[in-house]
């Protein structure tokens, strides 16, 4: 990509509309011009009779994308407040609800790594496609924020409790995985994408799924059910700790080591979150909820320094406040569902 591309390359090639997130040496991780970008593409496009289908895919060999900028939300935090962040979450939440009601096939190639906002503008799509080398997560516990993007409604819907382990470990989701959890809906062998989303340029989205999808390999999820359904249908953080410490699965075991390094706070956050959204209507509902914890984030502590540890600096050993689940209180976490100074998210009342 040259310096002067744009971040998001469309184009049309038969009945398909063709979106590219395009910044490939950021694995494609989204920015708030990004998102007006294809909010501009799916405008045009929906008025547009020739245009039949809408495909989105991400540049480079990597993935299709991160999620989002991170490191600048630092930056917007540590030198203005986070105010910046704030207008870029309202509108990327406001894509991802209309990519979730958009009237014509969108077809999400998510191949490589798809995360955080990347499940944002793939996994509410029509039609959803992973393959081999997928892998879906939402790794919020461990830069200190909370699954947005409407990745609680997704995973307070996946079966079981394991959207719930999803959202706390972080732990991303392979082709199987995804679909047994909701996140997507074909496996189309990474060999054959290419011929896959040429022919969507032709035929109907429905029959090239049809042509070119297959069985997709074994995941590992399925085999956990039992002691992820048992272990996290607990109570508190804490609980679903002490269970998996004494289930006797040297998996769970691990898990719960995992979650022991995730900032506590987010921890909570994030079982609350996911559980309010099971009992939330609808995504539009979920993404307000969503919008409150996530600009309640820029006034907490973790989500800078979660980012300076993992991205910033690299020396993966961030130094949460507070830091340990005990000291994060039920007032702590209410905190974060409290409108947000930085208004209501501005989706029409009738969704």
């Amino acid at each position: 990509m040259s310096h002067d591309a744009p971040p998001v390359l469309s184009r049309t090639e038969g009945h398909a509309g063709h979106l590219v997130l395009n910044r490939p040496r950021a694995l494609n991780a989204l920015d708030h011009t990004m998102v007006r970008l294809i909010d501009d593409a799916l405008t045009a496009w929906e008025r547009d009779e020739t245009v039949a289908t809408v495909v989105v895919t991400g540049a480079g060999e990597r993935g299709l994308c991160a999620g989002g900028d991170i490191r600048a939300v630092r930056d917007d935090i540590l030198a203005g407040g986070g105010a910046a962040s704030a207008a870029f979450w309202h509108d990327e939440y406001l894509l991802v609800s209309r990519i979730a009601r958009y009237r014509k096939p969108y077809v999400a190639v998510m191949d490589g790594f798809v995360m955080g906002g990347g499940v944002g503008v793939s996994a509410h799509g029509a039609v959803r496609v992973v393959t081999e080398r997928s892998r879906v997560a939402m790794p919020e516990t461990v830069i200190g924020f909370v699954p947005d993007v409407g990745g609680t409604y997704l995973l307070a819907r996946a079966p079981g409790e394991l959207g719930t382990h999803l959202a706390l470990t972080g732990a991303s989701a392979g082709p199987a995985d995804a679909l047994l959890c909701g996140l997507a809906d074909h496996f189309v062998p990474a060999g054959r994408l290419g011929d896959f989303v040429a022919a969507l340029a032709h035929r109907e989205a429905g029959e090239a799924v049809a042509a070119y999808a297959e069985a997709a390999p074994g995941g590992e999820l399925a085999a956990h059910r039992e002691w992820i359904d048992s272990c996290y249908a607990a109570g508190s953080v804490e609980e679903i700790v002490d269970r998996l410490l004494a289930c006797g699965e040297p998996t769970a075991k691990e898990t719960a080591e995992t979650l022991l390094s995730r900032s506590p706070t987010s921890l909570k956050v994030t079982l609350a979150a996911v559980r309010r959204a099971r009992a939330l209507g609808s995504l539009e509902d979920v993404l307000r909820q969503e919008y409150r914890t996530s600009c309640a984030c820029l006034t907490a502590p973790d989500f800078p320094e979660g980012v300076r540890a993992q991205v910033v600096d690299k020396d993966r050993r961030p130094r949460w406040s507070p830091a340990r689940l005990a000291d994060v209180s039920e007032a702590d976490v209410a905190r974060f569902f409290l409108p947000s100074p930085y208004g209501r998210l501005g989706l029409p009342a009738d969704v």
